[in-house]
C-alpha cells in the first residue's frame, strides 16, 4: 500500500482535501500541505485541528513551497516520502508538479486542466497541449497520474463511464452543473477569480457530430428542470471535460452546462467589454505596468471568505443517452450538495466542497491499488464503482434517475 501524502495548495478546495485526508489518515498515512505561503497552510491545519478531524494520531504538517519550481517540488516529495501527491494549486503549476511527480516517482492527482498564463482557451483538445504530452513519460516511468479528479471534471466523468458501461451506445454526453446558493456579496466568484474569468472568456468548445463546434459563450443557453434546485437556466459552456470524454466516447455529442444569472451575465459582460478581463499588461498613466485581470481579482472577495455566509444546493450530474437492446435509452446520474454542511464540516463552501472530496477518495484507491495503474489517465477510464461507492460515504452520494425511477446509488 502506498502512504503518505503531499497536499500542493492553500485554498478553499485545499482546505476540504486536508480534512478529508485527515479523515482518512489511517489509509494515508503521514500528511503535508505546501503553497508559497506557509502561514496559509498552517491557518488550514488550525481548521483540521480544531474540527477534530484527524481519524487518528499521526503527522501533518505545513511546508513553505514555490510550486512553479519544479526541483523544489521534487525535493519536497523526497523529504516527505510522499507516495502521492495532490495538486489543488493553480492550474498555472500543473505541469512543475507533475514533472517533479515523474521525477520521483510519485503518484500524481490533479482537478483541472493545466493553463498557461500568457494563453487562453487553445485549441481543443486542451489535454492534448500538455498533459497528454506526458503519457510515455508516465508510463515508462511507472507514474500514475490521475487527471481532473475533482467534481467536475472528475465524478461527472466516473458518471458518463457508468451509464455509458450500461447501454449498447453512447449519443449524447450533457454535463450539468447548477449552483442555486447565494454567498450574500454584491459579486464574486465561487473559485480563483483569475482561473474563473479566464475559463469564460475564450471560445466555447463542444464536440458534436464528430466534430469540435465553436460558440460565444452565453450564446447558447437551455433551462434544465432538475432535482431538489428546480428549474434553471444554464448556458453551454468550454470546459475540461469535454476534451477527454470526446476522445474516448467520439460518437457521442459531448455539451457542459453552467448556470449563471443574469447578474453574474451582466457584470462580467461590462468587465469584459472594458478591457479589464484581459491577461495581457497595460501601463496607467503614472507609469505603473499592471495586469487588468489581477487587478479585479485583487478587489474582489477572497472565494474562501465566502463559506460563512453560503446558503443553498448545487446539483451537478450528467444527462446520458444512448440505446440498449434497440431502444433509446437516458439517464441522469448526479449529486446535490449543501453549502452549509459543507462548512460546518470543513470550514469551506460547497463548491469548494464538491471539488475537494473527489481527489482523497481516488487517493484512497491509489493507495489500495485499485486505481494505482501505473500509467497517465483521465477519470472516464478507470472502474467508476470503487470511487463512487466510496464517494457515497465521504459526503458526496450519487443518485441516478431513469426509466425505473429515482434511486441512489448503491454499487
Amino acid at each position: 500500500m502506498k502512504r503518505n501524502v503531499l497536499i500542493i495548495g492553500a485554498g478553499g478546495v485545499a482546505q476540504v482535501v486536508a480534512h478529508k485526508c485527515a479523515q482518512n489518515n489511517d489509509l494515508l498515512g503521514d500528511l503535508h500541505i505546501a503553497s508559497r505561503t506557509v502561514a496559509k497552510c498552517e491557518a488550514i491545519l488550525a481548521s483540521v485541528n480544531e474540527k477534530g478531524s484527524m481519524k487518528g494520531p499521526g503527522v501533518f504538517e505545513a511546508h513553505a513551497v514555490d510550486a512553479m519550481d519544479s526541483a523544489a517540488v521534487a525535493a519536497l516529495i523526497r523529504e516527505t516520502d510522499a507516495a502521492i501527491v495532490i495538486n489543488v494549486g493553480s492550474a498555472f503549476v500543473n505541469m512543475t508538479v507533475l514533472e517533479a511527480c515523474i521525477e520521483t516517482g510519485a503518484a500524481y492527482l490533479d482537478t483541472a486542466i493545466h493553463e498557461d498564463p500568457a494563453k487562453i482557451c487553445e485549441t481543443p483538445p486542451w489535454y492534448g497541449n500538455y498533459e497528454w504530452k506526458r503519457r510515455e513519460r508516465c508510463a515508462a516511468a511507472g507514474v500514475t497520474a490521475i487527471l481532473g479528479v475533482g467534481f467536475d471534471p472528475g465524478v461527472v466523468n466516473s458518471y458518463a463511464r457508468l451509464a455509458a458501461d450500461g447501454m449498447d451506445s453512447v449519443t449524447s454526453i450533457d454535463i450539468v452543473d447548477i449552483n442555486a446558493g447565494s454567498h450574500g456579496r454584491w459579486f464574486s466568484t465561487n473559485f480563483d477569480p483569475e482561473i474563473n474569468f479566464r475559463e469564460f472568456t475564450g471560445t466555447v468548445y463542444s464536440w458534436q457530430n464528430g466534430a469540435w463546434q465553436s460558440n460565444a459563450m452565453f450564446e447558447v443557453g437551455q433551462e434544465f428542470d432538475l432535482p431538489v434546485v428546480g428549474k434553471q437556466k444554464a448556458y453551454m459552456t468550454g470546459h475540461d471535460e469535454v476534451h477527454s470524454l470526446s476522445a474516448n466516447y467520439p460518437q457521442a455529442d459531448v455539451r457542459f452546462w453552467m448556470g449563471f444569472g443574469d447578474h453574474y451575465i451582466n457584470v462580467f459582460t461590462v468587465l469584459k467589454n472594458l478591457g479589464l478581463l484581459s491577461e495581457q499588461p497595460v501601463t496607467t498613466a503614472e507609469g505603473l505596468e499592471v495586469v487588468p485581470l489581477k487587478v479585479v481579482k485583487a478587489v474582489l472577495p477572497d472565494p474562501a471568505s465566502l463559506a460563512p455566509d453560503y446558503v443553498g444546493k448545487t446539483c451537478i450530474g450528467d444527462i446520458v443517452k444512448g440505446t440498449r437492446d434497440g431502444a433509446e435509452v437516458e439517464t441522469f446520474i448526479y449529486n446535490v450538495a449543501d453549502h452549509k454542511d459543507a462548512f460546518n464540516e470543513t470550514g469551506s463552501q460547497g463548491i469548494s466542497y464538491t471539488a475537494g472530496v473527489p481527489p482523497v477518495a481516488a487517493a484512497i484507491l491509489v493507495a489500495n491499488g485499485t486505481w494505482d495503474v501505473a500509467r497517465m489517465v483521465n477519470v472516464e477510464e478507470l472502474d467508476p464503482k470503487p470511487f463512487l461507492t466510496l464517494l457515497n460515504g465521504m459526503g458526496l452520494p450519487t443518485r441516478i434517475r431513469d426509466a425505473e425511477g429515482d434511486r441512489p446509488f448503491e454499487g
